[in-house]
């Protein structure tokens, strides 16, 4: 039985619910990646117990693939003594962004379970500022020492190479640690048991230092090629490495950030807190966010009446024009719903590319067009057999048209300036497409009646 992830959440909630635990177990232990997703997504009261049917191994492997705002909903609802465990299991990178997530009470507690050693290096990593390659940086690293031969070089790989991050890069560094040279794994292999590393290192080493942009350094190592790049403290000493998965992360991270910057979009789970607070949160919220868009609608509105009060006397001249007043707001604004609806699920699955945001709003645009021919046209020929009178349904017909059109346009573009201007979108959008569709639907549909029914 084949089931999309979102399935496998509701299948694996179910067993939980209903005790059957031991189905649960063998689900989520038979594919991490999967493990990992679905329990990011459940219920908080339901990821402690689906965490506990993970083997010990499996559980370690899921939680180093979660992202550090997940892995604190981990530890919350483990509580603090398995939370500990899984934490000093981590990396000491991967410590330290957890760390910058958790409370800080939770942070204290986390650093104490920790032994001297890992403690140490955790706490020189925070040191660190934020967004700096020192805080991404491994201590994990292979270094050697130039006077050593090929074979107390490899010696030296099998002993310490469980514990470093990686072991394609071997560094060399003198007595104070300074960095002098780098060597491959491939190039120790190959070479004479006897030789010497300082006549096999290259002295031109790429390195970076630890106040170095956490971006750059990614770029840079996507450049570079490598699978993973020195880091040095102010006087050369080799103080750890960056890897090229920590990097792709950096990279991902930016890219995510700078195309939510753009539309004025925050990430995802703040986005989360953000409809958190206007469900559970005090009501004051809640006004303070919706009241004036509504006030917004609510003038709007005004204006719309006075728009069909300036126009009076072509209502008392043909008065079955009132008729379809109701058709032209409604249509119009059904299609700016419609619209700024699949923009909003669009921009959230990435669907959408901002940078040729005006190629979607061109097709939405045509869209809009294809809809209002359709509906204006059968609209038309229903107020034509109705009223008996081909201009009326002229009216109707081509006030539906330019309406719809409008009304598409503004559902794609009304969403993406109330983000740019970093206003709630979800509250926002529809109040201003409804005030601008009210007010241009009534005055484009009187405009069309003064001149096909010769109203003057």
């Amino acid at each position: 039985m084949n089931l999309n992830i979102g399935e496998e959440v509701k299948l694996v909630e179910e067993m939980l619910e209903e005790g059957r635990l031991e189905e649960a177990k063998n689900f989520l232990n038979q594919n991490l990646t999967k493990a990992a997703h679905i329990i990011d997504h459940l219920p908080f009261h339901l990821i402690g117990p689906a965490f506990r049917l993970l083997t010990k191994n499996n559980a370690l492997e899921v939680f180093e693939e979660l992202e550090p705002e997940d892995q604190t909903q981990v530890i919350d609802s483990l509580g603090t003594e398995e939370g500990t465990k899984m934490f000093s299991h981590l990396p000491p990178d991967d410590q330290v962004q957890l760390l910058e997530e958790v409370p800080a009470k939770v942070a204290k507690k986390l650093l104490a379970s920790l032994e001297k050693e890992k403690l140490d290096t955790a706490l020189t990593l925070i040191g660190y500022p934020r967004g700096s390659a020192g805080r991404l940086m491994t201590p994990n690293y292979l270094s050697l020492k130039k006077e050593m031969t090929v074979r107390e070089a490899l010696d030296r790989i099998r002993k310490a190479g469980l514990t470093s991050e990686t072991i394609y890069y071997c560094y060399v560094t003198d007595r104070e640690r300074r960095l002098e040279g780098v060597i491959s794994l491939r190039n120790l292999v190959v070479s004479e048991p006897d030789q010497v590393v300082r006549d096999l290192m290259d002295p031109e080493v790429i390195a970076v230092n630890t106040h170095d942009r956490q971006e750059l350094v990614a770029r840079l190592l996507g450049d570079l090629d490598f699978l993973a790049i020195p880091v040095v403290d102010k006087e050369n000493r080799l103080v750890g490495i960056i890897t090229i998965d920590d990097a792709i992360d950096v990279l991902e991270r930016e890219e995510t950030m700078t195309a939510y910057s753009s539309v004025g979009v925050t990430p995802v789970e703040q986005e989360g807190l953000r409809s958190l607070r206007l469900i559970e949160g005090p009501m004051t919220q809640s006004l303070r966010v919706r009241l004036p868009f509504l006030l917004i609608t609510l003038f709007g509105g005004m204006v719309a009446g006075r728009l069909i009060g300036a126009f009076e006397h072509t209502l008392e001249t043909v008065v079955a024009l009132a008729f379809f007043i109701p058709v032209i707001m409604d249509m119009g604004g059904n299609v700016g719903t419609q619209s700024s609806t699949i923009f909003a699920r669009a921009l959230a699955l990435g669907q959408i590319k901002l940078d040729s945001f005006w190629k979607y709003l061109l097709r939405e645009s045509l869209v809009g067009l294809a809809l209002g021919l359709l509906i204006g046209l059968g609209g038309g020929i229903f107020a034509w057999v109705w009223q008996g009178d081909i201009n009326m349904g002229l009216v109707v017909g081509l006030s539906l048209i330019f309406t719809m059109v409008l009304a598409s346009i503004l559902g794609f573009l009304i969403p993406r300036l109330v983000l740019a201007m970093g206003f709630d979108q979800a509250a926002g959008s529809v109040p201003i497409i409804t005030s601008i569709k009210d007010m241009s639907g009534i005055l484009i549909y009187f405009l069309l009646a003064n001149f096909f029914l010769g109203i003057i």
